[in-house]
């Protein structure tokens, strides 16, 4: 039933998706990493379970642990 649905969405949702999905991943294990790194629970804990497009993550990142974009990584 659903893979039908699936199937009958205009290729272009299909690729808006798949872009969100990844940009959603790559902010969620960087601020995931980060939080983990300085060993922040509660962080840890509330981006793990709120999802928001990686803006919470943006926002932690950028906001609480001012981090490089050429250090977001390490």
């Amino acid at each position: 039933m659903f893979s039908d649905e699936l199937t009958q969405l205009p290729e272009w949702v299909l690729l808006l998706l798949f872009v969100l999905m990844i940009w959603t991943v790559f902010w969620k294990a960087a601020a995931l990493w980060h939080s983990a790194r300085k060993n922040k629970i509660g962080w840890f804990v509330v981006l793990s379970l709120v999802n928001t497009l990686g803006i919470l993550e943006i926002i932690y990142l950028f906001g609480f642990e001012k981090v490089k974009t050429n250090k977001l990584f390490k």
